[in-house]
Parts: C-alpha cells; structure tokens; sequence
C-alpha cells in the first residue's frame, strides 16, 4: 500500500466528513512565549522552577526529585525562557541537539531523529524497569504461585520515555479482582512510596496504581484483562508495517507529557489513542508512503499537528483503523455502540474490542485539539523561507520552540545509567519484552534482529528529496486533496 493508493473508494468517500468547516483555530500570541494554558504570570506550581535555582532534592540518591508528580512537566518555562535577557538558557532544554541542522523541513526532520535517538530507551533503563516488575512478580507469586504476570504497554513495544509507567497485567482464577490483597502484600514489602498506592476499584478497568521506592517508576496492575497484551501485540505490527511511526510517537509523547496532557484523568489523551490517531493518520495520509522509511519526519510531523489541531472534524467523524482505515460518521459508529451510547469528541473505533470508544472519558480532547494547533502554528512559521529571513541562534533548535527536556529528567537519566550500568539485566516475564528489543547501541535505536528493529528515515543530502517539497509548498495539506475529491 503506498500513500497515493491507500485511500481506497471507503476512505475517499469519509475524506469530506472528516473535515472541520469552520476552522475553529484560536489564535496564540507567541509574542510573550505564552501557549494555550499557560498565563502571562509566573504560575505558582509546586516544582516550576527558574533554570539557575538548583531544585532542592528530599533524596540524595534521586538527584531529580521534586514534589512535582511530572518530572517532564514544563508548565510556567515559556514565561521564564520568554524573559531571559541573554538567552542562554535554551540549549539546556535541548539536549538532543548537538550539532546545526539543514534550514526548513530538512533540518527538522534531522533534528526529529536526533529526539529520537536521544530519548530512546537504554539498556540501563530497560534493566532498572525489569528489576521492578521482577520485584513485584516475586510479591504476586508469593500470594499466588501459578498466576501469569505479563507487560504490556508502552514497556513492551519500547515507545517509552524516561518517566513512563509501567503496565502489568495478573492472570488468574479469582471470581473477582483480588486488588486489597494485593495491597496489602505490596504495602508488607513496602515496594512503593508511602501514600502512592491506590486502589481504583470503581474504574472501568479496576487496578493498583502506586510509584516503586526504589526508582520512583509508576506502576499500574490490573487483573485478567487480556486487551492490554493483544494492543501491545497489535502496536508492534504497525511499527514494522509503518518506520517512521516510533519518530512521531516520541516527539507526540513528549509534547504531551511536559503539558501534563498524556493521560486521561488530567484532561488529555491516552497513549493509546494517540498512537491510533497517528496510526489513522499514516493510514489515510493522501500523498506519502508511510512503508517508506525515507519519508520526511519534519513534513509529517508538522501534518499531524495540522490535520488534529485544525482540520480534523470532532464533532461528526470517527476514526477507524480496521481494513486499511477510515474516517467514519459517528452515526454509523453509533450503530455498533449498546443501546444509549454517545461518541465522545474524541471518536476512535477500538480495533482489537468492537463496541469500544478509545476516546471515550477524553473530555480534554479539544484543549488537545488547541494545542496541537498551537504547535502547527509555531512549527510551520518556524520551517518557512521567511523564515530564514531571521535566522535563529546557533544555539536554538526548530523542535525545541514546542519541546524542551527539564533537568530533573536529564540527571534522572544519569542516575539510572550510573546505578544500572554494567548489571546483567534479570530475565523477563512471559509475553515481555527480550532484552535483545531494548538493547540500544550509538548507532541504531533498536538491534537489527528486534522485532522492534526499524529503518531509520535517510538524512536526505538535498532539499529536493524531502517528499518533493520546496519553497512555500513545504507544507501540503490534507486538506488540498481532500478538499479537492469533492468539488
């Protein structure tokens, strides 16, 4: 399937509902550095600190420690990066950036795998989680010796960041979920940090949440729940169908994550359903190949953010991603749906459950939908010829006016490679990863027998190859072809 044949008749026929007629696009004074959410005053949350205060740590062994539950949280930083009178403060939250980039989309798309291969999993960090699923399993077979402890999640497919959770799923014969006596197990052991387990047993899928005393890692655990592993399943497959997937997904997840809008109860999305939204995406794309590990990681970036935050039609589409995808009427969704079933703004037909809304619960989605509108607005002005009219610093990068890495995260990082380095990585549960898929050399993120193993898009050595695109037509749209098939 290439990008120009994969919107077939049923695809092509659901372009015109998936687009906004109204462009419903908020405009964003950047002028001060201020984005949706943030205000023009210094916001007074615990943790948003200026980068010269050295953060007061409550561990000695946890050089990043802060009270603040997000270390990745960047809230109040444009107000601060904003009033730096010599600038010199940029570079400390682009670490990824080491060297100067391309002008335009071709620099962006250098600096997208740069991210990438930044802030892919290392073999230490990959070592430090395995230690702490060992170290619960050893508690849950304990209580039950023949339960099945399986991963799942982003710590299975290897699309995590540094301070992801952890998902663990039990299998076993209980009539319901045992969740207090697990509870009560994990407190005996005292594995987590006092006051962060909890037990949500009133949510669509009961778990255990609580954060590991050891290496402050977050951990979820449900009970004979068999969705999670087939999604992990499910995932993998469109890594290898989709190369350029995993560079899209780390860039999203981060620009999520350090607005504290990667998870549902906090007024953003799930992981899961931005990983569908960028399936659907590559699916549906009208121009490129998403099979193609050479497309160019800057462009499609940039579309995704313009496709979701300006286009996309929330109101009247769903997205679906079985027989080669589709944008879908939520009336027609509805006819799936039991009896009394409303689709949510967010609308993504559940692939591996029919019935399921993904989106359901995501009563965020449109400060989602703002700032990913926020971050075309920023993203496509900063890649267009004028703007090299007004070149920025050396010191500067494209991805880091929507991006920025907080020092809690980087010494985090360096304490886990200096704690976990050179220790023989524990063997892992069934239906985990193998340590050869989280092995990660200088070179290539993934080993090359991984089944995680993918094609990293080409630097391309001229402007010319970067999907055709020159001058002002660096960012084609969606919306031209759409549009287009239905005039």
């Amino acid at each position: 399937m290439n990008g120009t044949t994969s919107i077939n008749g049923t695809a092509i026929s659901s372009l015109g509902i998936a687009l906004s007629n109204g462009n419903l696009h908020n405009s964003f004074s950047t002028a001060n550095g201020a984005e949706p959410g943030e205000g023009k005053t210094l916001p007074q949350k615990t943790g948003s600190v200026h980068p010269s205060v050295p953060v007061n740590h409550t561990h000695n062994h946890h050089p990043g420690r802060r009270k603040s539950d997000n270390k990745a949280s960047t809230y109040g930083m444009n107000y601060l990066l904003s009033n730096c009178t010599n600038g010199n403060y940029a570079s400390t939250w682009t670490p990824w950036k080491t060297r100067k980039y391309n002008p335009g989309v071709l620099g962006l798309h250098e600096e997208v795998m740069d991210f990438y291969n930044f802030m892919s999993p290392r073999p230490e960090e990959a070592a430090m989680r395995k230690e702490v699923v060992n170290r619960i399993e050893m508690i849950i077979k304990e209580l039950w010796p023949t339960a099945d402890v399986q991963i799942f999640g982003s710590f299975s497919t290897g699309l995590y960041l540094p301070t992801s959770d952890i998902d663990l799923v039990v299998f076993g014969k209980w009539e319901r979920p045992p969740l207090q006596e697990l509870e009560q197990a994990l407190r005996k052991h005292n594995v987590a940090e006092p006051f962060s387990i909890k037990v949500l047993d009133k949510a669509t899928v009961p778990i255990i949440k609580l954060t590991d005393q050891e290496t402050e890692v977050k951990v979820d655990i449900s009970f004979n729940v068999e969705t999670g592993v087939k999604a992990a399943s499910f995932i993998k497959d469109y890594v290898k169908m989709y190369p350029v997937l995993p560079y899209l997904i780390f860039v999203l997840k981060q620009f999520l994550l350090q607005r504290d809008l990667n998870e549902v109860f906090t007024g953003g999305i799930s992981s899961y359903s931005l990983i569908l939204m960028v399936i659907s995406f590559l699916q549906l794309h009208p121009r490129i190949d998403a099979r193609n590990p050479n497309e160019n990681l800057g462009v499609l970036l940039i579309e995704f953010f313009e496709l979701y935050g300006r286009h996309f039609n929330y109101l009247n589409t769903g997205i679906r991603i079985k027989n080669g995808g589709a944008y879908i009427a939520k009336e027609e969704i509805m006819k799936g749906m039991t009896n009394g079933y409303r689709p949510s703004m967010l609308c993504i037909e559940d692939p591996l459950l029919p019935g399921n809304d993904v989106g359901r619960g995501s009563y965020g989605a449109m400060h989602v939908k703002q700032v990913l509108d926020y971050a075309y607005t920023v993203l496509s002005h900063a890649v267009s010829p004028l703007a090299r009219s007004y070149p920025n610093k050396d010191c500067e990068s494209t991805l880091g006016r929507i991006i920025r890495l907080t020092q809690e995260v980087i010494d985090y990082r360096e304490w886990i490679i200096k704690k976990w380095g050179g220790r023989d990585e524990p063997c892992v549960l069934g239906g985990g990863v193998g340590s050869e898929e989280q092995q990660r050399d200088s070179v290539s993120p993934h080993s090359a027998d991984s089944p995680m193993s993918i094609s990293s898009p080409q630097q391309h050595s001229s402007a010319s190859s970067v999907s055709s695109l020159s001058g002002s037509d660096n960012v084609r749209k969606h919306k031209d072809n759409q549009i287009g098939a239905h005039c």
